[in-house]
């Protein structure tokens, strides 16, 4: 009973901050920070859009092949990521079991130079964001997600999310599915779809064939390289992706922006409506629930545990190392009791920063050792409970006799500390400090947390030059917004003497210096 209570499934919340700027979504469970999602208005989310392509370079020593999607850095195209429409494009189809698996062999020793050619116009969705010095992953195996179903218009598969685990469920949307699926066509049913009634899903796969239509005609009528299709915007995402009957709440603070998804949940799930709350008081959001603190932490290396014990996450090239440590944390019993309770503790607190810092590839980590056989297991165990919650594919492996365990992460997008920090001009490169554009939210949110005070009308902000220049030329009218927004009149000043990512907010006329608690 006891271990019951401790894995149910933890309260959702999903708080939304709409800024001049971005938009920041934070996904809370048990009222503790697990997700943090940024929007810059200066960037454009890539993942899920359809570009109609022109093939540049096929690399057979690579098999793949980089193609012209009209962006600066061209997409690359893998061959495990190519479609059935290239792999069978001259072979007839044939639904009988003989023919299928006659088409599976044929594609498993065809090679990259079969199917593309340079010059050759193609359909291709991105799966990845650049990152770094690498374009956009793209793939031909075009998927269109929905909020029941994704539908695979070069597949002729039915999948059904791994997270219904029900087998009743599972066997009543199977056999939901094989009268509406046909076999020129892919669909998985999503989680979020566990207890949807057969014309929900009978709709919804309507609406998605009529979209792919809507796709194929723009693709037909484009000229190469261009955009066809452009997946929605991050919120708009998110509420068909993450807002189900599991959240408890969903909070905004920007009236806009309630009264655009208050709309659109009438259309797409109209019984969460009522989950929707419009946030209305004077302090930030983020500082009413107080996320500052937990956000500021993200970009630390050192993460405390409850038990007193601490982990430090490192980022490299290669991949990302966790290490495991007792700190502070001596134990009551024994030397191995006092160590597992501290590797149970990180283990929960690794799953945690895996998705709060958004990591991606390949993560290494170093638990304490343990001599016992059934504990290593039992640490392996709860780290893999808590990973279930995470929304991107994640493997974690056997526990090494080392106390290493070697995980993977999809990787869609950089982590936070690769889109939200830069490269220290200071230290030339071995530290990092944040953007202007994230020292310029900061501004924003400083702002907003002393106007309710009342305490000052006047305001000084004083920033580096460099961050000056960007407030002035990308932040448009910012200040005047501010002012209009919180009453308060303010001067920005630049100091080639501060630090790049510092801001000093000065009271006016005293020149008081106001200090300000994250």
């Amino acid at each position: 009973m006891a271990n019951q209570q401790r894995y149910k499934s933890p309260k959702r919340d999903i708080i939304i901050s709409v800024e001049l700027n971005q938009t920041r979504v934070a996904i809370l469970e048990d009222s503790h920070l697990v997700e943090l999602l940024v929007d810059q208005d200066s960037e454009s989310r890539m993942v899920g859009d359809i570009y109609k392509g022109i093939v540049r370079k096929v690399l057979p020593g690579m098999q793949a092949a980089f193609v012209d999607i009209g962006l600066p850095k061209q997409g690359f195209l893998h061959i495990s990521d190519i479609g059935n429409e290239l792999f069978t494009k001259d072979v007839e189809q044939d639904a009988q079991a003989e023919e299928a698996e006659k088409k599976k062999r044929r594609r498993k020793i065809q090679t990259i130079q079969d199917q593309l050619k340079e010059g050759q116009e193609i359909m291709v969705q991105v799966t990845k964001e650049p990152i770094g010095t690498k374009g956009p992953r793209v793939s031909s195996e075009i998927s269109i997600p929905g909020r029941l179903l994704v539908y695979a218009p070069f597949d002729n598969r039915l999948g059904i999310s791994r997270k219904i685990e029900a087998p009743a469920a599972r066997a009543r949307i199977r056999d939901i599915m094989k009268k509406i699926v046909t076999s020129r066509e892919g669909l998985i049913v999503r989680t979020a779809a566990e207890d949807t009634k057969a014309e929900d899903f009978k709709a919804e796969c309507q609406s998605l064939r009529n979209l792919w239509r809507r796709v194929k005609r723009q693709a037909a009528q484009a000229s190469a390289p261009s955009m066809i299709y452009r997946e929605t915007k991050l919120i708009s995402s998110l509420l068909r992706d993450v807002f189900t009957d599991k959240v408890d709440s969903l909070v905004v603070d920007d009236g806009k922006e309630f009264k655009r998804i208050k709309d659109y949940l009438r259309i797409i799930a109209p019984s969460l409506t009522g989950r929707l709350v419009l946030y209305k008081k004077p302090d930030p959001v983020f500082t009413s629930y107080g996320l500052d603190d937990e956000i500021r932490r993200i970009f630390h290396r050192k993460v405390w545990l409850k038990s007193g014990g601490y982990i430090v996450i490192e980022q490299t090239e290669a991949l990302v190392s966790i290490d495991v440590n007792t700190g502070r944390y001596t134990g009551e019993r024994s030397q191995e009791d006092t160590i597992l309770r501290t590797n149970l503790d990180a283990a929960r607190e690794i799953a945690r920063q895996i998705r709060l810092r958004d990591l991606g590839g390949i993560i290494v980590c170093d638990f304490i050792d343990m001599e016992s056989k059934n504990n290593r297991q039992a640490v392996l165990d709860e780290l893999r409970r808590y990973l279930k919650y995470d929304r991107a594919k994640t493997k974690a492996f056997e526990l090494s006799p080392l106390g290493l365990v070697e995980m993977s992460r999809q990787r869609v997008r950089s982590s936070l500390h690769h889109s939200l920090t830069q490269p220290c001009p200071t230290c030339e490169g071995r530290g990092r400090i944040f953007t202007p554009e994230a020292i310029v939210s900061e501004i924003e949110r400083a702002v907003k947390k002393i106007a309710p005070a009342g305490k000052v009308n006047k305001l000084m902000i004083r920033v580096h030059p460099v961050v000056a220049l960007h407030l002035m030329e990308q932040g448009g009218n910012m200040i005047q917004e501010l002012e209009s927004q919180t009453g308060l009149t303010i001067q920005l000043r630049d100091d080639p003497l501060m630090r790049m990512d510092s801001i000093n907010l000065l009271s006016l006329p005293t020149r008081k210096e106001i200090e300000i608690s994250w």
